[in-house]
Formats: structure tokens, sequence, C-alpha cells
């Protein structure tokens, strides 16, 4: 897939497109710079990281989703096997939802929070003590959520999960809808620090493919601006 396929660049809106022309999600547009088959789902990006990108874009308001494009480039490349990477984007976007999110979430969080600090002790790394320090800085800004969710862990016999039965997802639209409801001014920004946050934590993690990106890519070497033609 080339530029000049299209008399336009796509432009960020909610929710899945048939095509560019109707416009595109954060990681169609992925795809479309990847030079890839046109997917909400490209193999171009971690599928962890690509949900976390499909939430914050559809989350994020309108006025507000053009700015996450700066970011499209980054998640490129991005894949791979490594079992540390649910875990860690878990850990950023519920450390990042705590302190804000209602109760009912918050709970929730918090108990992801807990099983997500026990699933690290199977690592070392600096990137892992990253995630055990958003963790105890999310409970200490939410005073008496850890307290419950330990209870509610010990009381409930919850069982572990093992390194790959992470529900990654179930955490992730917790967290995001969690943020984007809550009571701040400031909902946008967050959605997208944690993408941003995200994105840098896998890069940190995940090697990155020496050769060029895409056709589409190639072509473009920051994101224009969304909606601007484009020359043939």
């Amino acid at each position: 897939m080339s530029t000049e396929q299209f008399e336009f660049l796509p432009v960020l809106s909610a929710g899945r497109h048939k095509n560019a022309r109707r416009g595109a999600c954060f990681m169609e547009y992925a795809s479309y710079l990847a030079g890839m088959r046109w997917s909400d789902h490209p193999a171009c990006t971690h599928p962890t990281l690509a949900a976390l990108a499909r939430l914050v874009n559809d989350l994020t308001s309108d006025a507000a989703r053009s700015r996450l494009a700066v970011h499209i480039p980054s998640v490129v490349g991005l894949t791979g096997e490594d079992p540390r990477v649910p875990l860690l984007v878990s850990t950023i976007a519920a450390a990042s939802a705590l302190p804000i999110a209602s109760q009912t979430r918050q709970r929730a969080l918090a108990t992801a929070l807990v099983r997500c600090e026990r699933l690290l002790d199977r690592w070392n790394g600096p990137e892992i003590e990253r995630a055990r320090m958003r963790i105890r800085v999310a409970f200490l800004l939410t005073p008496g959520t850890e307290g419950w969710a330990r209870d509610y862990v010990r009381e409930s016999a919850l069982d572990l999960p093992r390194a790959g039965e992470l529900n990654d997802e179930a955490i992730l639209r917790t967290a995001v809808i969690g943020i984007a409801d809550a009571c701040v001014d400031d909902a946008d920004a967050r959605l997208a620090n944690v993408l941003a946050q995200a994105i840098e934590e896998c890069a940190s993690v995940l090697d990155r493919p020496e050769q060029p990106l895409g056709s589409a890519a190639a072509a473009t070497a920051t994101v224009p601006q969304l909606g601007v033609p484009v020359s043939a």
C-alpha cells in the first residue's frame, strides 16, 4: 500500500473502518504506515500494545484524538512474544487509572495490580523495577485500596494466573474506561500519557526489526497533518 493510492491521508476517528477514505483508528493507521493489509489488528505491533492503542483511540475525545498521531510510527515494529509485555503494559494502565477511577473500578484495578505484582517476581531488570515502583506509587496515592485488594485475593483464595493467562485485555479496558470516565479535566492527556509510557516500555524490551518500514512509512518520515491532500 502506498500514499499514491489515496487522495487524502486517513483521519483518526473512533472505531473500525472499512477503508482509509472512511477514516482510521490508531492501529489501522499503523497498518497503513507499515505497508500492510488494512487492519486494526496488524501483525506489526504486539497484540497487548495494539489493544491499548485501540482503547485509547476510541475513548479519547474527538477534539484531542488527532494528537495521538505522533505516536503511530513508534508502534510499527514493536512486536514479538516476550511474556513481559502484557504484564508491563497492564501495570502501566492499571497504575495510571487507580488513583482517579470510580470505587468499583478501583477495586478491580487494585486486585489486578496485586496479581501483577506477584507475577513481576518471575523476572529481574530495570523494566521490572519500574513496574514495581508504579504499583507502589499508585497504592500510595489511593489509600485503602491495597489493603482491600490483598484481603480480597487472600480471602477469595484466587489462584495466581500463569504468565500466559493474565487477562490483560480486561485490565486494559477497565483502566482506560476508568480514566476516560474519571472526574478530571485532563483525561485525554492522561490517556495519551498511558499510551506513550506503554510504547516506551515495550521499546525497552522488544527488538525492533532492522529493515525499514513499509513503502508508506518510507515516504513519510513523520506523520503529516491528517486530512491534508497528498500529492500524487
